[in-house]
């Protein structure tokens, strides 16, 4: 534990946003799994309402800083050719 007053804060802000950043990553992987076993379910409306929350997920990741914006790109490119591919 450090004695500065002010490296006592940066403990507590970097503890803040691990947790911030840990409850935004598991939002986006929530949203991402959704979106994977409406696929797996076969039900077009299903995939196709999870796949509009998935990618609003991954873009509000990228303005979070969590995703890099060509790994959100390429995420989001997957999951519509997946929900392409369900005719």
């Amino acid at each position: 534990m450090p004695n500065i007053k002010s490296s006592k804060k940066d403990v507590i802000a970097s503890k803040i946003a691990y947790e911030k950043n840990k409850a935004n990553k598991s939002a986006l992987k929530t949203a991402v799994k959704k979106f994977e076993a409406a696929i797996a379910g076969g039900d077009r409306a299903a995939a196709e309402a999870a796949h509009k929350n998935a990618v609003q997920a991954v873009d509000k990741a990228v303005t979070k800083g969590i995703l890099h914006k060509n790994t959100a790109a390429r995420k989001k490119s997957s999951m519509t050719l997946h929900l392409n591919k369900m005719a």
